[in-house]
């Protein structure tokens, strides 16, 4: 298998209409598209399979020109990306986007949209558009339809249409044609046409285009931060927004699956649902620049999540849950596919949704407490909900779970776990306080109490690193990037000499230049062969841990330096590897969301 037949992750961007995305490549390519939503079977997965996943191919004509520079950038403010092609010709523009012209539109009709300009002389250009359903387990039916052509797959139908001549071949649409200075041309594949309407009749595109930029700009608009990085922090909120499914107001953790921590590895998970410490934590990251629409909309989910919970074996809530709020489908492996670069297996679907991690309860509360205090507040119904889940948890907290990695050798006693069930608790004495609102306070003060105490004494190492370190786990001496956390979440002051002592070992032992380890895989086995990269959501928790430290300008050198290993449009997947590889599904919500906290803590520190 030749790697080169896969471009790098970070050689793609992201385009979406709030109810899925689609990623494109340099070379012209979109190689992951699922229509429809965000977790649908895909049509387009040659990101997982570059021979048999399907794609649509829209570039130079190989032999005819020679592309001499390949360029990707933003429409200013907006989620239209533009590819650029430098050639021997001449110089094509691809403009790309998923058409979004109002919000909460009832009537709205998912259309993948593709415009190619002529810039500078005559470039021959190609296209092939070769869908393949249901993970590349289908062929589609193809047929003409009017000036445009039609797939029809189980589940789905997608209608191709063109200012230019298309023509079938091999279950697939192909069209060659020349660009002209000046002129455009453009190919519209709408998802689930109604009826046999005709769409290419009247490809009124400047609309579309003008009706998506004027859509997302006026969205950032409503950005509250001016501060140092604003195109940064912008661009990371622009990929939130992207990620937020609007019809129900679910986030989910990433557009992609089976994209590898490990080139050849076997840690290929499927992203596309809504993570309940991911989805907290993207609250939090739009609150803080002043989308308070969006946090409504997710708390509004969240607190449906709250009504009958079940009690099962991992609580009354879920890790995980679909973007409709429903359990999420076991792990499927989708054995004929060859996977990214041959990393298998690939996995549809998502096993860890069973687990126990108890540091969702924190997280999930943290934010609800953040919506009380800065959003519309927290309801009667949702308040009688919260205590109850409070009430299983202190009397649940105390024992092992698989934890914020979701590791699957065996449950664990967590120090972040229970980090992050004292925040829980600690949230709703607050909220119960401030608003009046009814709760044994002393109870859950005493709980509050016994879980710091515990953590103090049984999470804190004081032989480990040269001045101590708080752990992983009770009982082991390994270092974890999540305890970064703790002054964050208000447990300890930034410089209490205990964690200023952990900040020092992490630094020694799991940070290489700017980048940091979660732990170390060798010392903490985790069920799973093979290695991984390092997680940037970490890397930018160690950046936000100095400044709060008062370490600023280690933090500000380490955070131009996260910079620096961002895509050249400033997108994160889950993982950087050591030679500066994006690594894992992309782009991540987490790395984004902590990207933004520490950009604006940094800034606010430095003044």
């Amino acid at each position: 298998m030749s790697a080169d037949r896969y471009l790098p992750i970070a050689e793609h961007g992201i385009i979406g209409d709030l109810r899925t995305a689609a990623l494109v490549g340099t070379n012209g390519t979109v190689d992951w598209f699922c229509p429809g939503r965000f977790d649908a079977p895909s049509v387009f997965a040659a990101l997982l399979d570059a021979d048999s996943g399907g794609h649509w191919a829209l570039a130079p004509r190989t032999g005819d020109t020679e592309v001499t520079a390949q360029q990707q950038f933003y429409y200013p403010d907006s989620n239209i990306l533009i590819t650029r092609f430098l050639t021997s010709d001449g110089i094509v523009e691809v403009q790309d986007f998923l058409a979004l012209l109002r919000p909460r539109d009832p009537e709205h009709r998912q259309r993948l949209v593709r415009r190619v300009t002529g810039v500078r002389g005559s470039v021959p250009m190609a296209v092939d558009v070769v869908p393949r359903p249901d993970y590349a387990r289908e062929t589609p039916d193809v047929s003409e339809a009017g000036t445009g052509i039609r797939f029809t797959g189980t589940g789905v139908t997608l209608a191709l249409t063109s200012t230019v001549d298309l023509e079938v071949v091999d279950h697939a649409a192909h069209a060659e044609f020349a660009t002209a200075e000046g002129r455009s041309e453009v190919f519209v594949l709408e998802v689930d046409p109604s009826g046999d309407q005709d769409t290419g009749a009247d490809l009124d595109v400047d609309e579309l285009f003008e009706g998506t930029v004027a859509f997302w700009q006026h969205w950032l608009s409503g950005s509250v931060y001016t501060g140092r990085w604003r195109e940064r922090v912008h661009r990371s909120a622009l990929t939130l927004k992207m990620l937020t499914h609007e019809p129900t107001g679910a986030v989910v953790a990433a557009p992609t699956m089976g994209l590898p921590e490990q080139l050849g590895g076997e840690r290929n998970w499927d992203y596309r649902y809504v993570w309940m410490r991911d989805a907290a934590f993207t609250l939090y990251a739009l609150l803080r620049l002043g989308f308070t629409e969006e946090a409504g909309a997710f708390i509004g989910w969240l607190t449906n999540r709250f009504v009958d919970c079940p009690d099962g074996a991992q609580g009354p809530l879920r890790v995980m849950y679909t973007i409709d709020g429903d359990e999420t489908p076991a792990e499927v492996e989708l054995d004929h596919l060859e996977g990214y670069r041959g990393s298998r297996p690939v996995l549809a679907g998502n096993d860890a949704s069973g687990q126990l991690q108890l540091d969702i309860y924190g997280e999930i509360i943290d934010s609800i407490y953040l919506y009380d205090k800065y959003g519309a507040g927290v309801s009667h119904s949702d308040w009688t909900n919260l205590s109850a889940i409070l009430d299983w948890l202190r009397t649940h907290w105390d024992q092992p779970d698989e934890g914020i990695w979701e590791t699957r050798a065996g449950r664990q006693d967590h120090v972040f776990s229970r980090l992050m069930c004292w925040v829980a608790v600690e949230r709703m004495i607050r909220m119960a306080r401030r608003r009046g609102l009814p709760g044994d306070v002393a109870a859950w003060t005493r709980t509050r109490d016994e879980i710091y105490h515990q953590i103090m004494d049984r999470g804190w190492d004081p032989d480990v690193g040269p001045r101590g370190s708080f752990v992983q786990r009770y009982g082991a001496r390994t270092l974890d990037a999540s305890v970064l956390l703790m002054p964050m979440v208000k447990f300890c002051a930034p410089t209490e000499p205990r964690f200023l002592a952990t900040l020092d070992a992490i630094n020694d032992d799991l940070v290489v230049d700017t980048l940091v380890f979660r732990y170390d895989v060798e010392d903490s086995p985790d069920g799973l062969d093979g290695e991984e990269g390092t997680f940037s959501m970490c890397s930018f928790w160690n950046v936000e841990a100095m400044t709060r430290a008062g370490r600023k300008e280690h933090a500000r050198i380490a955070l131009e330096k996260m910079f620096s290993y961002g895509n050249h449009l400033g997108l994160y997947a889950e993982e950087i590897g050591l030679h500066g590889e994006q690594l894992g599904n992309f782009p991540q919500a987490f790395t984004h969301l902590s990207l933004i906290s520490s950009a604006i803590n940094l800034d606010r520190a430095l003044g």
